[in-house]
């Protein structure tokens, strides 16, 4: 296994207005991308898990070739510069993407990562 943050260029989360947040993974490497993308563990299912979300707060959800990169966008749980925000740029939420685990590639053979 490796974890993403191994296997992509840019791991990021960005405000998207007042009441999303956006997502962004990126590869500079078209292998690297094509192996997250065909591992099936980016998923719907495991976004919901990870920020304790349901399936209607996902508003985007896509592999985007043209640029290498996987993105998706949750509604917020809360307004931005709401009381109580906590991050009201929304640069701090996605943390929980880089732990995320992918297997190697078929036939065991492990795919280049960013340090190697």
């Amino acid at each position: 296994m490796t974890a993403l943050k191994d296997l992509a260029r840019v791991i990021r989360s960005k405000n998207s207005g007042p009441f999303e947040i956006t997502f962004d993974v990126m590869f500079d490497d078209a292998d690297r991308y094509r192996h997250v993308q065909r591992s099936g563990v980016l998923t719907r299912t495991l976004i919901c898990g990870l920020y304790g979300v349901d399936d209607k707060d996902i508003v985007a959800f896509l592999f985007f070739e043209p640029a290498l990169a996987f993105k998706f966008t949750l509604r917020r749980g809360w307004a931005q510069g709401s009381i109580a925000e906590r991050d009201t740029f929304g640069a701090q939420q996605h943390a929980p993407l880089m732990s995320i685990d992918i297997p190697q590639a078929e036939g065991g053979h492990p795919i280049r990562t960013q340090s190697t």
